[in-house]
């Protein structure tokens, strides 16, 4: 076999076997197809797409690059949720102990931010104490025990798709919707789950700005599960806002606990009841989402879900006091209101402005080499459909003062993110479309 061969062939919209397509990915990921020969394939893919034969074959080869994770002596079914990614996605740190607590097992590994705001690692990692590394033994024993575990992901999982994504970023085919969810799905089936829910995000602070590129997104993503032999199903969510009202590790998390205490914003706790509830029919504790979301509903309402968390604090040497009481979370030295210029309804919120924001003021990371400040971040207190008058507080930003220099450029993108209108604006939907091996629900 020879790399410009296979790459003719995809160029001229061929179907590659699933041996040329190990060919490919073995020999880019140990040097011997270099980088303009693997680039010149993947803007073939870019142009010329793939069967859902293909990419589940892509998948497969680039999951069995590296660690494969083997989940079996963890009893029941192990259910998995991935999300494509947004503004103020706490979901995991609501979702992992609810689903937990009542009675699917989380075996859940996790990556870090970057860009906007950190990932749920570096969000557990705002509770003084939280170890996100755990010995596989250890990280089996403990889901065992309590039915739950977060850990940050194994430094050999997925190093072909690593090396890939480093490659498809600086040759313009990152946009591939084969590409993008072979890369997602490779980490998914490595890490082991028997089942997988998707969060797919839409809008303007998702990586999918469009309804029917989510869709598409969300219909490979559940192709390549039903191919290997996952049960999968995606949930299109809306990211044309940030989620809730908090972005920024510990107020993110301050949020979610708040969340568990029935006391959080609706619009997360609708997301996260939602993708719970899929989690727990995947996992066979419930035949129908109203089934499901009463059994949630129960572990909200007694405040099982919230001692879960504490139980995954606690197993994992985090501070318990801090989920008691969140005030005890980092906080920002310095705190600044944005403020409307003018009386309406909140139209609109550019949900990457807000996250960019965030980052200014030390809450995500502008390279992977940044260190981010837990404490930093951006607090909504208006979202669409709310109405406000000239002077009111649109949002407040939370800031130490190593990142004080970029406090004026977080207000202008704050208050540029922000559209007012003179009339009410109806509030905006939290779910799009269900997509499943049957089909595409539309809401």
């Amino acid at each position: 076999m020879r790399a410009v061969d296979l790459i003719r062939k995809k160029r001229e919209g061929r179907e590659l076997t699933g041996d040329e397509i190990a060919f490919l990915v073995n020999g880019y990921s140990n040097g011997d197809i270099p980088d303009y020969q693997m680039s010149a394939w993947a803007m073939a893919v870019f142009y010329q797409g793939m069967s859902a034969r293909e990419t589940a074959d892509l998948t497969m080869a680039m999951a069995h690059s590296g660690d494969m994770i083997d989940l079996s002596s963890i009893h029941g079914i192990k259910v998995d949720k991935h999300s494509t990614g947004g503004v103020g996605d706490k979901t995991t740190v609501v979702l992992a102990p609810l689903v937990a607590a009542a009675g699917v097992p989380v075996a859940k590994m996790s990556g870090r931010g970057l860009g906007h705001t950190g990932g749920t690692i570096d969000k557990l990692e705002a509770i003084s104490g939280f170890s996100v590394e755990l010995g596989k033994e250890d990280f089996f024993r403990q889901v065992n025990d309590i039915g739950l575990a977060v850990v940050g992901q194994s430094g050999n999982m997925t190093p072909a798709d690593k090396k890939l994504y480093a490659l498809r970023d600086v040759t313009a085919t990152v946009e591939s919707i084969p590409l993008i969810a072979s890369s997602v799905m490779s980490k998914k089936i490595a890490a082991g789950a028997d089942a997988i829910v998707l969060d797919v995000k839409t809008g303007s602070g998702a990586f999918m700005k469009t309804l029917e590129d989510s869709i598409r997104l969300a219909k490979a993503m559940v192709d390549i599960g039903t191919q290997v032999g996952r049960s999968t199903v995606a949930v299109i969510s809306d990211m044309d806002q940030p989620l809730g009202h908090a972005i920024g590790n510990a107020l993110e998390i301050k949020e979610a606990v708040l969340t568990l205490r029935g006391q959080g914003p609706a619009d997360l706790e609708e997301v996260c009841l939602i993708l719970a509830s899929h989690m727990l029919i995947l996992g066979g504790k419930a035949k129908t989402e109203e089934e499901a979301s009463a059994l949630l509903m129960e572990q909200l309402d007694s405040g099982r879900a919230l001692e879960k968390l504490k139980e995954l604090v606690a197993a994992q040497g985090g501070d318990i006091a801090q989920i008691d009481n969140p005030e005890l979370l980092p906080q920002a030295e310095l705190v600044v209101e944005v403020q409307a210029p003018a009386e309406g309804y909140i139209e609109s919120i550019q949900a990457e402005e807000i996250g960019i924001a965030a980052m200014l003021l030390g809450a995500g990371r502008e390279t992977k080499d940044s260190v981010i400040d837990l404490a930093a971040g951006v607090e909504l207190r208006k979202k669409i459909g709310d109405s406000v008058k000239a002077g009111e507080t649109l949002a407040v930003l939370h800031f130490n003062p190593a990142h004080q220099s970029g406090q004026a450029e977080a207000a202008r993108r704050v208050l540029q993110a922000y559209g007012i209108s003179g009339t009410k604006v109806p509030r905006r939907p939290l779910v799009f479309a269900l997509v499943t091996p049957e089909g595409v629900k539309r809401f």
